[in-house]
């Protein structure tokens, strides 16, 4: 397996994504991982639905800079179309890259829209952030 290939593997294993999920795809740009991207539609075995897209989905891939808006109303409309179980993963720039994003912005964010951070995983330039329904009181 060549280097570019385990990258990609490893960022889909990270991700937890398997064969036959949906995932559909949210803040796309010209600063957008494109391994992340192809490691995403290699595990899934899919492409990736476009932000239009209205069909339920396994997982909402949110690209996230610092200045795109008010991240917990993003949230909010993110958990709309997911399955049950289904996560979103907000994608920020690591830090020391621009358009960074503070953990405690996140933090806040994720708690407003009342989700759950449940766990964060380095994928190359970018850091992703597995977001989810509050696990129910018991």
């Amino acid at each position: 397996m060549d280097e570019e290939a385990g990258r990609m593997t490893a960022y889909a294993e990270r991700m937890g994504l398997t064969t036959g999920q949906t995932v559909r795809e949210i803040g796309w740009d010209e600063d957008t991982d494109p391994a992340v991207r192809d490691a995403i539609r290699r595990a899934t075995g899919a492409e990736l639905l476009d932000e239009d897209s209205e069909v339920a989905v396994d997982v909402v891939l949110y690209w996230w800079r610092n200045g795109d808006g008010d991240l917990a109303n993003e949230l909010m409309y993110a958990v709309g179309p997911l399955s049950d179980g289904g996560a979103i993963w907000v994608l920020t720039p690591r830090a020391g890259i621009p358009g960074h994003i503070l953990a405690s912005d996140l933090a806040e964010a994720t708690a407003d829209a009342d989700l759950h951070h449940a766990t964060t995983a380095a994928l190359g330039a970018w850091t992703g952030h597995r977001i989810t329904r509050r696990p129910p009181a018991s």
